[in-house]
């Protein structure tokens, strides 16, 4: 009894830690960017943090995953004065994307190792984000007042560049999972994080 308590504790200290970590690795690649002006006076950007986002839900599954890319890309707004208002819809968005991912990569037992179920799972992933970070630009607009023509452009061009960021996101995320996956089942970690 006393050697399953301290392997469940030990699993629990290896999630936190690859949260933590996958965490870090979001944060860092969103810096990763270049930004692209977009009607009025916000600011878009074609960037790598979506990767994280995606492999954060491939290895970590829907809710450490949600969390990783939650909280390295919440963190990331709020060091950057451009996006310091947003970060609570971006830790909830973030969250969405990788979940999204989770859920299905995970469903039907496939842990995210089905090559084709994953491809699935990052186009759902950059789906749900892009519809909620769309949907947000839209009422932010009209909220402000803003002519419908101006809140349409500034729309299509975030829309023009969350889906570049989405195609590099699924184009580099799903053969990323399967090298990462394979070097965490050689060192035993994966199965650590249980």
């Amino acid at each position: 009894m006393r050697g399953m308590v301290r392997m469940e504790k030990q699993t629990k200290i290896y999630k936190i830690a690859a949260v933590s970590v996958f965490a870090a690795l979001v944060f860092v690649s969103n810096y990763l960017s270049v930004p692209v002006p977009v009607a009025i006076g916000s600011v878009s950007r074609i960037h790598l943090g979506n990767i994280f986002c995606l492999l954060s839900g491939f290895v970590l599954g829907p809710v450490g995953g949600g969390l990783a890319a939650g909280i390295g890309s919440g963190l990331y707004d709020l060091t950057n004065p451009a996006y310091i208002t947003s970060a609570p819809f971006t830790f909830a968005f973030k969250f969405l994307l990788a979940a999204a991912c989770g859920l299905v990569a995970y469903a039907r037992g496939a842990r995210a190792e089905n090559h084709v179920q994953n491809i699935v799972a990052a186009v759902a992933g950059s789906a749900t984000y892009m519809v909620l970070y769309l949907g947000k630009a839209f009422v932010e607009g009209m909220m402000l007042g803003s002519e419908i023509g101006a809140v349409l452009t500034a729309v299509a061009t975030k829309a023009v560049t969350s889906s570049i960021n989405a195609a590099i996101a699924v184009v580099v995320s799903v053969p990323l999972c399967a090298a990462v996956r394979l070097a965490l089942k050689k060192s035993r970690l994966l199965e650590k994080m249980g």
